[in-house]
């Protein structure tokens, strides 16, 4: 199992502790598991402060969201770029900021770059995303969030 594996069902775990198990049909929360009305297992999940959906993906969405500050793609990309190359660069007798002379030539290139590296730190687990790319995280953070969750969980 791989770490990412590891971590969605560590969140899944998590967002079934942090949601209560909801019937739709009679309106009501069924916290047993199956709808004491109607008697139906079907349930969505509720979160209190955000409303009930079917799943488990909305619900860690919404707990990384609450609890986690998403990366900044074109910021930690800014500073890699940054820390191997010089802030100046000197075309002819102008000095002028490298990021910005790459940014304002080739937004094309800037771009693919941008997001090859953010793939590469996706690959090296050193971020995720569990909204198909829209939003990444740390992985330190949701792991320092887990467990965080967790230890409350258990006191």
């Amino acid at each position: 199992m791989t770490k990412r594996e590891t971590i969605y069902n560590q969140l899944t775990a998590l967002a079934f502790q942090e949601s209560i198990p909801f019937c739709y049909g009679c309106y009501i929360k069924a916290p047993t598991g199956t709808c004491h009305n109607c008697g139906s297992d079907d349930l969505m999940r509720l979160l209190e402060s955000v409303g009930c959906e079917y799943g488990t993906e909305w619900v860690i969405e919404e707990i990384l969201k609450e609890h986690l500050e998403p990366v900044d793609k074109e910021k930690i990309f800014e500073q890699m770029i940054e820390d191997c190359y010089p802030t100046d660069t000197k075309v002819a007798w102008i000095e002028v900021n490298t990021i910005d002379i790459l940014k304002e030539m080739c937004p094309c290139d800037w771009r693919l770059a941008c997001d090859d590296y953010i793939y590469s730190l996706e690959q090296d687990e050193e971020i995720m995303s569990f909204d198909n790319g829209s939003t990444y995280f740390q992985t330190s953070d949701i792991e320092n969030l887990i467990e965080e969750k967790l230890k409350k969980r258990a006191s």
